[in-house]
């Protein structure tokens, strides 16, 4: 009952602080954020890459729909009109081709090594913040900046060239780029979406973006997948993919702005560096999936040139506050 009353409490400014609620949304998104690489690297199974990522953000974007009327019905916000549709249309696209390169990304290496990988969007977040707002390009001259991105980009390297049984060859070139596209598009929507999640609030936002991500996904796995996957495979697998989508992208989303609401974004984001760690574990538990000693030093670099980096992150960066 503590999460419901969370999702549907007041838009920013509209309340008080509530630390202790604040810190049970943060420590939840911590737990849910250790999981969807692995449901992903299990749902390559049964489901294709366009076929996965279709359904569970359809499945996402019914999730929120319930919440989305509840705030349209309580009114006193923006319309979800043709302009709130462009608006949220651009980080979209940038969604859309992150959904896709990181589950293909999970073919080259397990669900463990890129939940650590993907820790560098924090870096390649505040990176594309200094582009779209130059204001903020002061902080190239921290030495914290500069030392955290040389350390995180070196580790995120190390994380995935000293795999076992990685080649040096095309696939292993291959692989790190596709992971690196998945990652730079995740930071490229966390700069993107700042707009339209600021003008229509988080739930309008997430709702209508969910919407549209499905809207391009459809075509793509009409073209490249199989749509009728649902209907070939087990209502186990199904229940995976219902559970994946509604836990990872939806109530973490609603969760996490909660929990950036009530304690603050620097905070929130740096405890969710915490959340590789699960992922590596619960990764070598259920599939067997262990990191070399290089891997391992390779991931404490990364994980502390990312928090060398937030520590002097752009006001325009912190801000974002959405991990779908």
């Amino acid at each position: 009952m503590k999460f419901l009353s969370a999702i549907l409490s007041p838009e920013p400014g509209s309340g008080t602080r509530n630390i202790s609620r604040g810190y049970l949304a943060l420590f939840a998104t911590v737990i849910i954020w250790s999981l969807p690489s692995l449901f992903q690297f299990y749902l390559l199974r049964y489901y294709d890459v366009w076929a996965q990522n279709f359904y569970r953000y359809s499945v996402a974007c019914i999730a929120i729909a319930p919440f989305v009327a509840f705030r349209v019905r309580r009114g006193g916000g923006p319309r979800l009109d043709l302009r709130a549709f462009a608006l949220c249309l651009i980080p979209a696209v940038p969604n859309v081709v992150h959904q896709i390169t990181q589950t293909i990304a999970l073919f080259y290496i397990g669900p463990g090594v890129y939940a650590i990988f993907t820790r560098s969007s924090v870096i390649m977040t505040a990176l594309l913040a200094l582009i779209f707002f130059p204001e903020e390009r002061h902080i190239l001259r921290q030495w914290q900046f500069q030392v955290g991105t040389l350390l995180g980009l070196l580790g995120a390297i190390g994380v995935f060239w000293f795999q076992p049984g990685a080649n040096t060859g095309h696939v292993a070139l291959r692989g790190l780029l596709i992971a690196f596209i998945a990652t730079t598009c995740w930071a490229l929507y966390g700069v993107l979406v700042k707009r339209p999640s600021a003008r229509l609030g988080s739930i309008r936002s997430f709702g209508l973006i969910s919407f549209i991500t499905s809207v391009m996904l459809f075509p793509l796995t009409c073209a490249f997948g199989n749509v009728a996957t649902p209907v070939q495979v087990s209502w186990f697998v199904n229940l995976v993919l219902v559970v994946s989508a509604v836990t990872c992208i939806t109530m973490a989303h609603v969760l996490y702005y909660v929990a950036i609401q009530e304690i603050g974004v620097a905070l929130a984001q740096t405890l969710q560096l915490l959340c590789p760690l699960g992922a590596v574990a619960l990764s070598g538990w259920i599939f067997g999936e262990h990191l070399t000693t290089a891997q391992l030093w390779s991931a404490a670099i990364l994980l502390f040139g990312a928090f060398l980096a937030m520590r002097v992150k752009p006001v325009a960066t912190t801000e974002t506050a959405e991990n779908l």
